[in-house]
This record gives C-alpha cells, sequence and structure tokens, in this order.
C-alpha cells in the first residue's frame, strides 16, 4: 500500500485529494496549518477507509515548519506520492502591494513547493518509482488577465514541474501538472474576493476528480477544463521547436542600423 502527503490537507482540494486517493487505499500524511481540521478529517478517513492517517501540523511559510515536512520526505517512511497543494492567492497589481504579502506569497507558493518536491523526489528516483502533483494555475499561461504576482508564482509552478519531469521521468518518477481555472475553494475569501461574482467557476470534487483521470492517463500537464487538447498541444510544439533557432549569433532582425 503506498503513501501519499498532501500539503494544504484541511480544506479545498487539499481535502478532496484526500478523500479520493483514501478511497483508492493510499495511506495518508496530511499537512495544513488547521490541527482541529486535519483531526476531524483524519478520523472520517480512518474510519470510512481503514487507512493509516498522519497529521503534521505546519504553516509552510515558516522556515522550521518547512524544513520539518520536507525532513518527513527526505527521512522518513517512503511517500510515494506528493501533492503540492498549499497555496494562496493575492489580489492587486504590483504597483499597489504589500511588500510582506507578496514575500508571504512567494514563500508559500513558490518556495514551499520547490523544496518539498527537492526532498521527497531523491528517496523516488532510489526505489524507481514515485509521483509529484504540483497544483498551478491557468493563469500563468494568461498572466495579462491576472494582475499581480500570482500568475507568476504558478508560472513558476509549471517550469518547476516541466524540469522536474524532464530530470526524472526517465528514472521511473511521474510529475504532473495541474492547471486549474477558477475554482470554489476559500483561496477567494482569504484573498478577500467574492466567489460568487466570478463567473464559470468550477466545483472542488469536478476539479479534482478531472486531475485524477489526467494522472490516471500519465498526463504531464492537466488543464480539467480546456476541452479542446489540440491548442494545448500546439502550443507544447511551438515550445519544443524553439531551443532550434537559438545559437551564438544575434539573429538578424537585431543587426545594427546606421
Amino acid at each position: 500500500m503506498s503513501t501519499a502527503l498532501i500539503t494544504g490537507a484541511s480544506s479545498g482540494i487539499g481535502a478532496v485529494y484526500a478523500r479520493r486517493l483514501a478511497a483508492r487505499g493510499h495511506d495518508l500524511v496530511l499537512v495544513a496549518r488547521n490541527a482541529e481540521r486535519l483531526d476531524a478529517l483524519a478520523n472520517e478517513l480512518r474510519t470510512a477507509n481503514g487507512i493509516a492517517v498522519e497529521i503534521l501540523v505546519a504553516d509552510l511559510t515558516k522556515a522550521d515548519d518547512l524544513a520539518a515536512v520536507s525532513d518527513r520526505l527526505r527521512s522518513g517512511a517512503p511517500i510515494d506520492l506528493l501533492i503540492n497543494n498549499a497555496g494562496a492567492a493575492l489580489l492587486g497589481g504590483v504597483e499597489t502591494a504589500d511588500p510582506a504579502a507578496m514575500a508571504e506569497l512567494i514563500s508559500l507558493n513558490v518556495t514551499a513547493p520547490t523544496m518539498l518536491a527537492a526532498a521527497a523526489v531523491g528517496g523516488m528516483v532510489a526505489r524507481g518509482s514515485g509521483a509529484i502533483v504540483n497544483l498551478g494555475s491557468v493563469v500563468s499561461l494568461m498572466p495579462q488577465y491576472f494582475p499581480g504576482i500570482y500568475a507568476a508564482t504558478k508560472s513558476y509552478v509549471l517550469t518547476l514541474s516541466q524540469g522536474l519531469a524532464a530530470e526524472v521521468d526517465p528514472k521511473g518518477v511521474y510529475v504532473q501538472a495541474v492547471l486549474p481555472a477558477a475554482t470554489r475553494t476559500e483561496i477567494w475569501e482569504r484573498a478577500g474576493a467574492d466567489v460568487d461574482q466570478i463567473p464559470n467557476v468550477m466545483g472542488v470534487e469536478e476539479l479534482v476528480d478531472a486531475a485524477l483521470s489526467g494522472f490516471d492517463q500519465r498526463e504531464a500537464v492537466t488543464i480539467p477544463p480546456l476541452g479542446d487538447v489540440a491548442l494545448w498541444n500546439a502550443l507544447e510544439t511551438a515550445r519544443a521547436t524553439l531551443p532550434s533557432g537559438l545559437g551564438a549569433v544575434a539573429a538578424a532582425r537585431y543587426a545594427r542600423h546606421g
């Protein structure tokens, strides 16, 4: 029986992942800040599925807490699946953003998934199996529609996933980036937005079920609301073609004039 570690597991996307993976027979390590919610979810899953559930209460923006979860991934009983789900949003543009709020967002959305993936991947490679799922966002592909640094943090998550996949896929470790569109979770309320004023919001269970379908199909990137996968494939084909035109000489269109 494999074990999955899920960050941001006490509510929303993380809690649904926990329920779905428990139903599949995975033992779980649940990570979040809210101990009371974690206890309730753990008891629910143990009773309903007869699995082992471990709890780690941690705020991943705090260095000591992040180090403790990293140590669990690196040195504890093997983790076969890491769900890097914990994240936050920050509304508004860079011009008016609070520097402390931006630093905290980068800590949670960029630093935490990077360090946790790094902590998990060594053991997975050594065992020749494992999987890492990183929750990004479709705004990483359209930052002009979401002012501020949130889209940039999610662009990093996508690039991290693609780079890590190129590194460890040949070694038996599968990496999936999941790019949700707007999803009905508490992230909006915490950021100060009214989710009921946002059009076309996806339900959490629908999002996670689509993400797990993509996982089962071993997709490198799963975009749950994308109907025409040819659009993504065309983008990826163009991206893969680009390096063939790069070299040590500046392109003719940049030749000096005058």
